[in-house]
């Protein structure tokens, strides 16, 4: 009924409601919220003398956003240890709107720190969360290149983290060079401002590393390199990231997720550049094994272009020519001597076969007196003289000559 009363009526759906109308019923809305416990970081303590109520600023350690905080002096001084700025605390408080100035504020009758069991509780459940979405996974870790062109820093300004880290590789690595971002590494606005220089350095294409660097401290002073959203931005990075957070002993959840982690921001000074010193004297030995390599290459080269120089083939070549000589003319040699056997031999049956042939001849036996005799008609030989007819023309050859003949009778003896 209240509510009813003192809005204006209302001639039209579109008709714009008054300030009062909206800030009335935004109060009574939160004002249904009830109690709530509210977790956060203390970034502001506003104590005037004399009065009874402490003002607080409450920060979300993640998130640029923060809330303001009454509560009473009793209140606020029941806290063992006192509360200071950068203190983790759990509120117990009931949401107010302030229709007059529009503002959001809690109104708080109780203040907890948030003990150390309770804080590595949460730290281990968040652990494990991390671990299970693949964020600690060793096959995803990158090798940091060997020697980085630019190497950004984030660390706290003028810190001995900062300094340890330069002096560092300066001393390993002259010529190195660095890309700082200074930054809160502890309190309500560190992570958020951590998160900043993380996406500028990574953005940055000079930029081939990145250390997290920060000193020594305690839980609560390290609680900012454990936060879930630096451990995601660190998994994101598309560059290598270090991490160097404090001693050797304290291990915060960004350690897990970078590629390399450095018990401390010496050993990361150590472990971004190489020592130049180590690395000149490697050069030395590999030079120094090069060239022995090369000196027994050549000796054993030498070696052999000698032994082969040694042979008689190279060392005397005329040798090699006179043999073939010798050979040669002792082929030609015998080739002349099988030729001309060959020769003989041929000469030798040629002449037996004349021989043969003109012991078998026609000739030879005509000249001992025989005579062949011939039809003239078609110079057949006669054998027998039945093959011939009488007056018949005969040709007769003799070893001298060839007479003409007339066959006679064969009954009728011969002319005297």
């Amino acid at each position: 009924m209240a509510e009813s009363a003192a809005e204006a009526p209302r001639t039209s759906p579109d008709e714009p409601w008054p300030v009062r109308v909206v800030s009335q019923k935004i109060s009574a809305w939160i004002a249904r919220l009830g109690w709530v416990w509210v977790d956060g970081q203390v970034a502001q303590v506003s104590r005037r003398p004399g009065a009874g109520l402490v003002f607080l600023t409450l920060r979300d350690p993640s998130a640029e956003m923060s809330l303001s905080v009454t509560c009473y002096r009793d209140t606020f001084e029941s806290c063992d240890p006192p509360l200071r700025e950068g203190s983790r605390v759990v509120v117990h408080a009931k949401p107010e709107f302030y229709a007059g100035r529009g503002s959001l504020s809690l109104r708080a009758d109780e203040l907890r720190h948030v003990g150390l069991g309770e804080l590595l509780a949460r730290l281990e459940r968040l652990k494990k969360v991390l671990a299970a979405e693949g964020l600690f996974a060793p096959e995803r870790k990158r090798r940091p290149p060997f020697l980085p062109r630019t190497v950004g820093l984030v660390t706290g300004r003028a810190s001995a983290a900062e300094r340890d880290v330069q002096e560092n590789a300066a001393a390993r690595w002259p010529a190195v060079r660095f890309a700082v971002r200074n930054v809160p590494v502890q309190g309500p606005t560190a992570v958020p401002q951590i998160l900043d220089a993380l996406a500028e350095l990574d953005a940055n294409p000079e930029v081939d590393v990145i250390v997290l660097a920060r000193g020594g401290g305690s839980v609560e002073d390290l609680l900012p390199f454990s936060d879930e959203a630096l451990c995601r931005a660190v998994f994101g990075c598309r560059t290598p990231v270090l991490s160097a957070i404090g001693h050797e002993t304290d291990t915060p959840l960004v350690d897990y997720v970078a590629d390399v982690r450095c018990s401390t921001p010496t050993d990361a000074g150590k472990r971004v550049v190489p020592d130049l010193a180590e690395e000149r004297r490697v050069i030395e030995q590999h030079r120094y094994r090069l060239d022995r390599a090369v000196t027994h290459l050549l000796d054993g080269e030498r070696r052999w272009l000698s032994a082969v120089r040694s042979r008689p083939v190279l060392a005397r070549p005329e040798l090699l020519l006179s043999g073939r000589r010798d050979e040669v003319d002792g082929l030609r040699d015998r080739a002349r001597r099988v030729l001309a056997h060959r020769i003989e031999a041929a000469g030798s049956d040629l002449r037996h076969t004349v021989a043969r042939l003109r012991s078998l001849s026609p000739l030879t036996t005509m000249q001992r007196g025989y005579a062949v005799v011939q039809r003239a008609a078609d110079g057949a030989v006669l054998r027998d003289p039945a093959d011939v007819a009488p007056g018949a023309a005969l040709r007769v050859r003799l070893a001298g000559g060839e007479l003409a003949a007339t066959a006679g009778d064969p009954a009728e003896p011969p002319p005297a």
